[in-house]
């Protein structure tokens, strides 16, 4: 249809509504996209606001007693420090300070937070500050080494609580918040500091920050920054539940890199009754070392998924011992699941109670097999050393005995004696020998086996290991 033109614009009246018409759309159409950000800007505000009254401030004072320092003991000369404690007496001890900072969530309106148990372990202070600034002396309700999870108490009442969510229903790429005090700003003021992110991956393992006790598994992976100070501080969601606890960072700088990873709530919720009254936590334990199965030893052993783990090594006197397991079984199932990693071996089998009956699924010499196992209570890193036949980095020590000192013409009373290097293991390249004696370790002095096995549970990356025949640097291998 042609339009005609007439005086009085018509045609121009016309276009003009057209526009109007066409620009009204348009803005409708950006509003339309712009309404679910706004709202989802809201939204972390928000939550920023009410999950932050719930998050605290943890400030720990740590008082350790030192040797006095003499011209010598950088060398280790036992000969020169009892010259000097004969004429002068014994070098007084010095004793120093060191400061903490954390982070924590309040779980009840009566003062229990709940935190990591590396924020307060050892403390010999603990200072709470709220989010509202007043501050208050802290004093540990329970705290479990492996889970890394500790509660304390405030004498406190009518406290805000954030509300507790569930990690099971976790999707990546949803949205969380990371609430905490990272390198201690929150000292100038009370407000903690929030970050936002995606969860990034669930079910994480970092074995290779494992610490005495500690497991790092099934972690929730995160974006969102967490940098020291963060600890024990709340992940939450955006309806502000908290879906898990900040723990960890991997970086090769000290600070945030956008690897940040959190304990899941649920983990936290199976033990938090036990350690508000301060019950001891438990785990159920089978009694053996296992390892994934790579390409090669699927192929070897005719499987078609590289599922389950391989026995390498069962403890004596254990449950698995006692069951019947052998080195080369392959367990490919708990109780009906499947078992894909060893990480996920260990979790199964530490959620089940010590005393408890598990059935695995093995397969052995082609043959699967149904195997009844009691499990019982895993010990203590502590206790696990000290068994007899305990490695630390491929090599075997004992006290240096008559005997040892008579088969390796020994002369030196103080220190332990290599008695085993395992052929390509860390200390073999390092350069240790059987009948090598080991003086110290990061310049402790080790006098006996107590000595070395206290020093070395707590060894971390590589370390300098002065000998008889002089300085050897071991490196770190992951595990024990």
């Amino acid at each position: 249809m042609l339009l005609k033109v007439e005086k009085g614009g018509t045609v121009k009246r016309i276009l003009f509504l057209i526009l109007t018409i066409l620009l009204g759309s348009s803005l409708g159409s950006i509003w339309a996209q712009s309404t679910p950000l706004l709202s989802s800007e809201a939204q972390t505000i928000k939550v920023a606001e009410e999950a932050g009254r719930a998050v605290v401030t943890i400030k720990t004072e740590v008082r350790e007693r030192i040797g006095g320092y003499l011209p010598f003991d950088e060398f280790g000369d036992e000969f020169f420090r009892r010259f000097f404690e004969e004429f002068f007496g014994e070098i007084p001890q010095r004793e120093f300070k060191r400061m903490g900072l954390g982070s924590g969530v309040i779980i009840d309106r009566e003062g229990y937070i709940l935190t990591n148990e590396h924020v307060v372990d050892s403390a010999d202070t603990i200072r709470v500050r709220l989010s509202d600034g007043r501050e208050f002396k802290a004093k540990i309700m329970g705290k479990d080494e492996r889970s890394d999870l500790a509660v304390i108490k405030i004498e406190a009442h009518n406290l805000p609580v954030a509300e507790l969510g569930d990690s099971d229903q976790l999707k990546i790429g949803q949205w969380v918040l990371a609430i905490g005090n990272p390198f201690g700003f929150v000292i100038e003021g009370s407000q903690p500091t929030v970050t936002l992110g995606v969860i990034s991956a669930l079910h994480r393992d970092l074995p290779s920050l494992g610490y005495r006790n500690r497991s790092y598994s099934d972690l929730i992976q995160t974006d969102a920054a967490i940098n020291p100070g963060n600890s024990g501080g709340p992940l939450v969601d955006m309806q502000g539940r908290v879906i898990g606890i900040n723990v960890a960072i991997i970086s090769t700088s000290g600070g945030y890199q956008g690897l940040g990873f959190a304990i899941p709530i649920n983990k936290a919720k199976k033990i938090l009754n036990k350690l508000i009254k301060g019950e001891r936590i438990t785990y159920g334990w089978l009694g053996v070392a296992i390892q994934n199965l790579n390409q090669d030893l699927r192929s070897y052993f005719g499987l078609r998924e590289a599922k389950g783990v391989i026995i390498v090594r069962v403890f004596p006197d254990s449950p698995a011992k006692k069951a019947g397991l052998k080195e080369g079984d392959l367990i490919l199932a708990v109780n009906g699941q499947e078992v894909e990693t060893s990480s996920e071996l260990v979790r199964l089998v530490s959620e089940q109670t010590p005393g408890s009956e598990v059935y695995l699924k093995i397969l052995r010499k082609n043959k699967y097999l149904k195997v009844r196992v009691v499990l019982g209570e895993r010990p203590e890193e502590e206790s696990l050393v000290q068994r007899k036949d305990f490695r630390f980095r491929g090599m075997e020590v004992e006290d240096i005995t008559p005997s040892l000192r008579r088969k390796y013409n020994l002369y030196s009373e103080e220190g332990v004696v290599v008695t085993y290097v395992e052929p390509d293991s860390p200390a073999d390249r390092a350069g240790i020998l059987p009948s090598d004696i080991i003086i110290s370790i990061e310049g402790e002095r080790i006098r006996n086996k107590k000595d070395f096995l206290q020093i070395v549970r707590n060894i971390k990356g590589d370390c300098l290991v002065k000998t008889n025949r002089g300085f050897f640097v071991i490196r770190e291998e992951s595990g024990r």
